[in-house]
């Protein structure tokens, strides 16, 4: 019996999507959801609507620190859900807590995509962006890539670049990938 209540106690119903910018964490993790019939959890929005202001708004008037503080507390209530496909930001794996909670109570899949797919995706919403809005974002992306990939494998039980693939097959590799766990 303990070994049971064990086992169940720790099971993961909830999907964290991470991964950086553009790579479709909103997007694959809207139609998983909705194909596995478990609730979708964007933790952008609930930090703007906690915020009550836009993402770049807490950039430019709070700062990245203010917005860090908010996307962990975010991070604490989304971990918390049950039968969820929760959508993180792009930086959540810089706070190792973030990623603690996650593991707790998500199998954490990496959706990755080269750079040059990255600047395709992103160049259309570059104001939504603040990390981006510099002189050569395509130079910003390579090197935020860089040193936060290590970050994102470490967190990550499944990885699948998204770079050659659509939405719906991004969601039906995630869900192969998960039933061979």
């Amino acid at each position: 019996m303990g070994k049971l209540a064990t086992k169940q106690k720790t099971m993961k119903t909830n999907i964290a999507l991470i991964g950086f910018m553009g790579t479709g964490k909103t997007a694959v993790g809207r139609v998983l959801a909705k194909k596995l019939n478990l609730k979708f959890i964007e933790m952008d929005a609930l930090i703007e609507q906690k915020a009550g202001k836009s993402i770049p708004e807490i950039f430019q008037q709070d700062g990245e620190i203010a917005f860090r503080e908010l996307e962990i507390e975010i991070t604490k209530e989304a971990a918390s859900q049950k039968n969820a496909v929760i959508a993180c930001g792009g930086g959540i794996v810089l706070n190792k807590i973030n990623i603690d909670r996650l593991r707790e109570s998500s199998r954490i899949v990496y959706l990755t995509a080269s750079p040059e797919t990255i600047l395709k995706r992103v160049s259309t919403g570059m104001g939504q962006r603040p990390l981006l809005e510099v002189d050569d974002p395509a130079l910003t992306i390579r090197n935020l890539l860089k040193f936060r990939k290590p970050f994102y494998e470490r967190a990550a039980d499944i990885t699948i670049n998204t770079s050659n693939l659509v939405i719906n097959a991004v969601a039906e590799e995630i869900i192969e990938k998960l039933a061979e766990e």
